[in-house]
C-alpha cells in the first residue's frame, strides 16, 4: 500500500467537511467526485449555481453540499465576523461583503472561522498569496507558533532513498531567503509533520552546497547556524547540516562526505535553503521523477487551509484533501 493509500484510509475513519472554493475550475468537481466516491472527507464547495452547473459538467457530486454566498443564510453572520476580526484595519461592512462575495477564498476561510468546517483547499487557480493571505488575516497563527511555513509531502516511484521513497521538502511556497532562526524553526515544524503525516520518525538534513565545510560561504554559515539553533531548540531529533542533497539521501555518499553523521545519507525531511532552491526542487522532483507531490501544505496556522500548485491535476487535488483531513482530526486531539 503506498503512503497516499495509508494517508486515503486515515481520512476515511475520521471524515472531516473540508472546503473547496475554486468552483470556477472543472479540476475541482474531477476531485470532488473521486472524494465523495471514496467516502475520503464531506465537501462544501463554494459557488453559484450558474458556476457550479457549468464546471461540473460530466461529473457526479452527489453529497457535496454547494454554497452560494449570495443567497446563503449565514452570509450576513460571516460579514459581522469579518468586520470584527478586521475592525483594528478599518474593514466597513461594505468592503467586507464585496471582498467575501467576490473572493471564495475569504468567505471559506470565514466559514472555518465560525467553526462550520474543519479545513479548506485552494489553489488551483489562484497564487500562493491569494490563498494564504485570508488565512492569516481571518484564521490567524497556531497558538505558539514562530512561523507559518509550508511543505510538499513528496513520493518517488520505485525510489529506495528517503523513507521507501517519501519525503518532506520545506519550504518550497512561503519563506524567500529565511535567516538562520526562520530556517531552524522550518526545521522543527517540518519533522513535526513528517512524524505525524508519515508515522515515522523524521531524519532532518539542512541541505546546502556545502557538506560539513567542503565550502566557505555566507549563504553556508547561514545553513551551520540554523542546524546549532535547530539542535538546541530540539537536541534529540535526529537533524544534520549542512549537507549536500547526494550527501543527504545516498548512504554511501554520506558516508564520504560525513563521516559519523546521523542523517547523512538516510534522510526523510530536506530543508533547502531558500524558496529558490525548494521550489526548483520539488518541481524537477516532480516532473523528471514522475513523483506525486501534494502541496504546499501549510505548518502553523490555527486551522488547516492548504495551498495547491496552480498546475495540480485532480488527483493532486485529491491528495490535499485526504491530508488536509488528516490534519484536521489531529487538531481535534
Amino acid at each position: 500500500m503506498s503512503m497516499m493509500d495509508q494517508l486515503r484510509e486515515r481520512a476515511k475513519k475520521n471524515k472531516k467537511t473540508i472546503i473547496l472554493p475554486e468552483s470556477m475550475d472543472k479540476r475541482t468537481f474531477k476531485a470532488a467526485q473521486t472524494i465523495l466516491k471514496d467516502g475520503l472527507a464531506n465537501l462544501i464547495i463554494i459557488g453559484t449555481p450558474q458556476e457550479v452547473e457549468e464546471y461540473s459538467k460530466g461529473f457526479d457530486i452527489t453529497g457535496a453540499t454547494i454554497i452560494d454566498p449570495n443567497t446563503y443564510e449565514k452570509t450576513e453572520e460571516y460579514e459581522d465576523l469579518f468586520v470584527e476580526l478586521r475592525k483594528s484595519k478599518g474593514l466597513t461592512h461594505e468592503d467586507a461583503r464585496k471582498q467575501m462575495l467576490s473572493d471564495y477564498t475569504t468567505y471559506g476561510c470565514l466559514m472555518l472561522k465560525a467553526g462550520d468546517a474543519d479545513g479548506l483547499v485552494s489553489g488551483a487557480c489562484h497564487s500562493t498569496a491569494n490563498t494564504l493571505r485570508p488565512a492569516l488575516q481571518i484564521i490567524k497563527t497556531k497558538p505558539g507558533t514562530k512561523l507559518v511555513s509550508g511543505f510538499f509531502v513528496m513520493e518517488v516511484p520505485n525510489c529506495e532513498f528517503g523513507e521507501n521513497g517519501v519525503f518532506v521538502f520545506a519550504d518550497c511556497s512561503l519563506e524567500q531567503n529565511p535567516d538562520p532562526e526562520k530556517l531552524a524553526a522550518i526545521a522543527l515544524s517540518s519533522a513535526e509533520s513528517f512524524k505525524f503525516l508519515v508515522g515515522k520518525e523524521p531524519k532532518v538534513a539542512m541541505l546546502s552546497h556545502s557538506s560539513k565545510g567542503s565550502a566557505k560561504h555566507d549563504d553556508v554559515t547561514k545553513v551551520v547556524e540554523a542546524t546549532r539553533i535547530a539542535k538546541e531548540l530540539a537536541p534529540n531529533l535526529c537533524l544534520d547540516g549542512e549537507l549536500q542533497l547526494d550527501a543527504a539521501i545516498v548512504p554511501e555518499v554520506g558516508e564520504a562526505k560525513a563521516p559519523g553523521s546521523p542523517v547523512a545519507g538516510h534522510a526523510n525531511v530536506l530543508v533547502f535553503p531558500d524558496l529558490d532552491a525548494a521550489n526548483i526542487g520539488y518541481k524537477l522532483v516532480q516532473r523528471l521523477a514522475k513523483a506525486n507531490a501534494y502541496g504546499p501544505m501549510c505548518q502553523g496556522i490555527a486551522k488547516p487551509v492548504n495551498d495547491l500548485s496552480r498546475g495540480c491535476s485532480a488527483e493532486d487535488i485529491v491528495g490535499v484533501v485526504a491530508i488536509t483531513a488528516i490534519q484536521a482530526a489531529g487538531e481535534d486531539k
